[in-house]
């Protein structure tokens, strides 16, 4: 038993509950289950000591892939999104808050994802039907899902994160592996990390974040309630979509000298233009669209919501750097449905401590046996 004799189904139910909803909410359930009253600092602890192991666990030579895994595109992809977290400071907080201020400050958590995928060769226009939902759009019966999703997130910066992110790649590749991918949104920083650490891959912009920049150049020009917004959005977009990036910004570079522009609508175009033009190396969307690769980061934007946001900026919530990264860990673990093979491997590594590396854990085997007879 650990030093604070809490049994390993405990800390697992405890560990489990925390991952999903708050402290609080978990001390209530366990509660009216097992008639125990932990305190929410235990419950914080032993989440923590639960996450401890995760690190260690993603470091294994992988052996937690489906043994089906030979889809031809080893695709990874890379966001980040803020967690509030609390600032350390050894001045007592003021009484009263002034305007802007707040109790928490919020930290880039960078989020990546990793999978391999079968191609999925589409045209420009099949992209905007969908994009756009088209009525008469015509879809595939059966399109490709990645297979051996793995995300993770992390508090401690994108070099980091990507650093990561290669471990990870190296066992998924091999000579099966024809086309390697990376997926980002324009942020040159994130970028710069992928091109350095993943020279292998190909970089791609994710399509939503151009289409978003277009999006807000036709609110400049014409207004969010003008009826032709949408049109004028859908003909920018089929240009780069067919590979002639550079047409849309000379179109948009000529909106930019027209006399009756105003300065506010010069300056949102010109960010578009200068979006463009750094991102024009990753924008070949003709040549990924013929090969059956993938140009949204739809799998890492929902990491974003679903690993980060759903659990780290629920109402009220403050965060110490180390208390979210234990949560974020071992949220991502469930996630990615490593629980019960992370759950067999921690109290390996737990046994291991508290007793040492001659004394033989126990087997799953025996586990079972025991839990059967408990």
């Amino acid at each position: 038993m650990p030093a604070r004799c809490y049994s390993d189904l405990l800390r697992e139910w405890a560990a489990y509950g925390t991952t999903d909803e708050s402290y609080r909410e978990s001390q209530t359930v366990l509660a009216r289950i097992l008639g125990l009253s932990l305190s929410l600092q235990a419950l914080e602890t032993s989440s923590a000591e639960a996450g401890r192991d995760v690190t260690l666990f993603y470091a294994q030579p992988d052996e937690l892939l489906p043994a089906s895994t030979v889809d031809p595109i080893l695709v990874v992809q890379a966001d980040g999104k803020g967690v509030p977290i609390v600032e350390s400071s050894t001045q007592p907080p003021p009484v009263r808050f002034g305007k802007g201020q707040k109790r928490t400050k919020k930290k880039e958590a960078v989020v990546t994802g990793l999978y391999t995928i079968a191609p999925y060769r589409r045209t420009p226009q099949e992209v905007l039907g969908a994009l756009w939902q088209d009525p008469d759009r015509h879809e595939p019966a059966t399109r490709p899902i990645p297979v051996g999703k793995e995300v993770r997130a992390t508090l401690q910066g994108k070099e980091v994160a990507i650093a990561r992110l290669v471990e990870r790649v190296a066992p998924r590749d091999g000579p099966h592996i024809q086309h390697r991918v990376a997926l980002t949104d324009g942020a040159e920083a994130l970028q710069q990390q992928v091109v350095t650490h993943l020279p292998q891959h190909t970089l791609v912009l994710d399509i939503i974040h151009a289409t978003e920049y277009l999006w807000d150049t036709a609110t400049a020009l014409l207004g969010e309630t003008h009826p032709q917004r949408t049109a004028w959005v859908r003909a920018y977009l089929e240009p780069p979509l067919a590979g002639q990036t550079e047409a849309v910004i000379t179109a948009l570079e000529a909106e930019a000298h027209d006399p009756a522009c105003t300065a506010t609508q010069r300056q949102a175009v010109r960010r578009t233009v200068g979006y463009y033009q750094r991102n024009r190396p990753y924008m070949r969307y003709d040549e990924y669209l013929a090969r059956g690769w993938p140009i949204g980061t739809g799998v890492v934007e929902g990491a974003c919501g679903h690993l980060v946001k759903d659990r780290m900026e629920q109402a009220g919530m403050r965060w110490t750097q180390g208390g979210a990264q234990g949560v974020l860990d071992l949220r991502a673990v469930r996630l990615n449905g490593h629980w019960d093979t992370y759950g067999q491997f921690h109290r390996h590594q737990l046994h291991q401590r508290l007793y040492d590396q001659s004394t033989p854990a126990p087997t799953l085997a025996e586990t079972r046996a025991l839990e059967w007879a408990a």
